[in-house]
């Protein structure tokens, strides 16, 4: 009798590395341990350190595992398994991670960015399943996202998946979303949300500012390629009762077509925190 086929995910964030194992339908297992800020070498170190816990797991029962996806913030060369720029952990910058990971736990592996996985495990499992064509923006430590077109996610030009948090959402002074939203949360959107549920009048205005960033945002995508839906996920949704309304408000002001502006939903991730994980592990 062949062996059960399990897979291992991993989001790689700019604090925390989560990873899971999974069997197409459920998570067996996690397991996380922090980023490391030094070293490629130390990063290598610490996956394999991640990953064995899972393995063991696979054994007792007696399940083989494929291999490992991961997922990380940035942009990424899919087809190179290469990580061109990630903006919370330079020193993979221009490092062909895939193969440098791959020879380090005798896995296959595969990378991809890390919203194109929250978005890929959203419409597996999640909130947008029933949907063809559906655009999500992950709202964490910055601002990702990535668009499902022709049942796959769509790759630009050059193998990226495309940077909403780069749109401009300011153009008196061309600001840009991710730095308005940066600005406004303080770099922290834990400690922002924590002082707005406390009532604090000026942290409740930011994040009502930053929802209509996130609005204009929503808008520009609707506009251009005219998604069924719009799914969030992400750490700062938990606190979406703070910023969503007015999100949803500037958005139908500023979509063009009046069918779009009736239709066009926005839903909030179903999976939540393991999202990014579990479309990694999808990845394999």
């Amino acid at each position: 009798m062949a062996k059960k086929q399990l897979t291992i995910g991993i989001d790689i964030g700019g604090t925390k590395m989560a990873a899971v194992l999974f069997d197409g339908e459920r998570v067996l297992m996690d397991f996380s341990l922090a980023t490391p800020k030094d070293d490629l070498k130390h990063m290598l170190v610490m996956i394999k350190a991640l990953i064995e816990p899972l393995v063991e797991k696979a054994k007792e029962m007696k399940a083989k595992v494929q291999g490992v996806g991961i997922g990380i913030a940035g942009i990424i060369d899919y087809k190179e398994g290469k990580v061109i720029e990630s903006p919370n952990i330079v020193y993979i910058n221009g490092i062909k991670l895939g193969e440098k990971i791959e020879k380090f736990v005798d896995y296959p592996v595969k990378i991809d960015n890390d919203g194109n996985c929250f978005l890929r495990a959203e419409m597996a499992l999640g909130s947008a399943k029933k949907f063809k064509n559906v655009y999500g923006f992950v709202i964490g430590t910055g601002i990702g996202g990535a668009w499902w077109y022709n049942d796959d996610i769509y790759r630009t030009a050059h193998g990226g998946s495309g940077e909403p948090g780069q749109m401009f959402v300011d153009f008196s002074d061309r600001t840009m979303l991710e730095d308005a939203y940066h600005k406004l949360t303080q770099n922290n959107p834990g400690n922002m949300a924590e002082e707005a549920f406390r009532g604090d009048v000026l942290a409740v205005k930011s994040f009502e500012e930053m929802g209509e960033m996130l609005g204009l945002a929503f808008a520009n995508v609707i506009n251009i390629l005219a998604p069924e839906v719009i799914v969030i996920g992400g750490g700062v949704v938990e606190s979406s009762e703070l910023f969503l309304s007015a999100a949803k408000k500037t958005m139908r002001l500023n979509i063009v077509s009046p069918e779009l502006r009736k239709r066009t939903k926005v839903l909030k991730s179903k999976i939540g925190a393991e999202a990014g994980a579990i479309g990694a592990a999808l990845l394999v």
